[in-house]
């Protein structure tokens, strides 16, 4: 067996009692067994987590990163419109939002969304799923700056660019050619917001020219479905039956679907029942809109579900710092999820079913997988999820990237 190079000792890890060691070298777990000092093999780097929880790093299965920083640009208006009381005037705020898009450039776009990559190494965010607004204003300016970042950050936080035509792909004539070019380009996945469109029939339109243009290129697909106050609105269901008359079973997400808060319930159990034949997996981000996805009843149906980031600081939501953890403790307020088991489901959403959602491999703390990993600062999911603070080490690979720590001083005339 190779000489480890990293040592975790005197971890936690969730769903197994006692005090437990991790080992990495060459970049794998080697060893994952209960902490025995008289076993413990010599290494390069010990690490002690003082009985905090360690676990798999962070997901985020859907981020705006071409945005990130934009709100002042941006304005109010959008803002107000996206979040108002039943979402209804949701196309108006994208409308609205896309002025930030006029004279943008792809350095401009790359130097916003590096400080918020810099954040999720920060907070353990080994993967995002990131997408780049594609339109005649924007051009491939956002794809180029994201693709440029995913080979910068190559190692540390594996982004997935995602080719977005926020604008609409009927009612934005060219769109469907520079979502074709983006494709070229490098993007990873084909983005997709059929329910913008104008009528049912263009919606249809545009989830089939989007999930060919994918299949004819081997990628995934992505696409914001049912994202308004609207219980007409059926975009979810085209791209499931998309997906199974391609037999691209598996390899498509559904952000947003905030609609099918307000479906009725016989609907949403068929619903739910095509989207797992479909393999369709969902993403949620009930932080940022007063609508959101049913996400505890289509998790316990089945139905892979993920947390996600949406925004940081844009005519969406106002706030962001490309941390899960916080993510996952605004949702537990949100969908009146906070039994601990509940707490673990969503610690699932952002962590093992987050990659699950977004096809990247899950894996599980064991010898053999990759030796990636969060120390964080609490003993328990809950104990974590009240402190939302960045993990106390960030591990990629068996390397260190990123250490922080929490310190506070009290007065002499206080009691402590």
């Amino acid at each position: 067996m190779n000489t480890p190079e990293l040592l975790v000792r005197n971890a936690t890890l969730r769903g197994r009692p006692g005090r437990w060691m991790l080992a990495a070298a060459n970049g794998l777990l080697t060893v994952v067994a209960e902490d025995d000092p008289d076993a413990a093999p010599a290494t390069g780097v010990t690490l002690d987590a003082d009985g905090a929880l360690v676990t798999e790093p962070f997901v985020d299965a859907h981020l705006h990163l071409c945005k990130v920083h934009t709100l002042d640009r941006a304005g109010s208006a959008a803002l107000s419109d996206y979040t108002g009381a039943t979402m209804g005037a949701a196309m108006t705020a994208i409308e609205t939002a896309a002025a930030v898009k006029r004279g943008q450039t792809a350095e401009a776009v790359r130097e916003r969304a590096r400080s918020v990559l810099l954040e999720s190494v920060r907070h353990g965010v080994r993967a995002v799923q990131a997408f780049a607004d594609v339109d005649p204003e924007a051009g491939l300016t956002g794809v180029e700056a994201l693709v440029a970042l995913r080979e910068e950050f190559r190692g540390v936080v594996d982004v997935r660019v995602v080719a977005f035509p926020q604008d609409g792909l009927l009612r934005a004539p060219g769109t469907e050619e520079l979502m074709a070019a983006a494709v070229r380009r490098g993007a990873d996945v084909v983005g997709g917001i059929p329910w913008i469109e104008w009528t049912d029939a263009d919606a249809a339109e545009h989830v089939n020219r989007m999930t060919d243009l994918a299949l004819r290129h081997g990628l995934r697909v992505a696409m914001l479905v049912d994202d308004a106050g609207d219980p007409g609105l059926r975009t979810t269901e085209m791209l499931a039956r998309a997906l199974i008359a391609r037999d691209m079973v598996g390899r498509g997400s559904a952000q947003h679907a905030r609609a099918m808060a307000l479906y009725p319930e016989p609907y949403l159990r068929r619903l739910t029942g095509l989207c797992r034949a479909a393999g369709l997996g969902f993403v949620s981000d009930p932080h940022t809109g007063p609508l959101h996805l049913p996400v505890m009843q289509l998790s316990r149906a089945g139905v892979p579900v993920a947390l996600g980031q949406d925004d940081v600081e844009d005519a969406y939501y106002p706030f962001g710092r490309h941390n899960l953890l916080e993510v996952a403790f605004l949702a537990a307020h949100l969908l009146d999820a906070r039994t601990d088991p509940d707490l673990e489901r969503l610690y699932d959403m952002v962590t093992v079913d987050a990659a699950r959602v977004a096809g990247l491999p899950a894996h599980r703390l064991r010898p053999g997988a990759p030796a990636d990993l969060v120390v964080l600062e609490g003993r328990t999911v809950r104990e974590a999820l009240t402190r939302h603070a960045p993990p106390r080490h960030v591990i990629v690979a068996g390397r260190v990237t990123a250490s922080s720590t929490r310190r506070t001083s009290f007065g002499a005339d206080v009691p402590h």
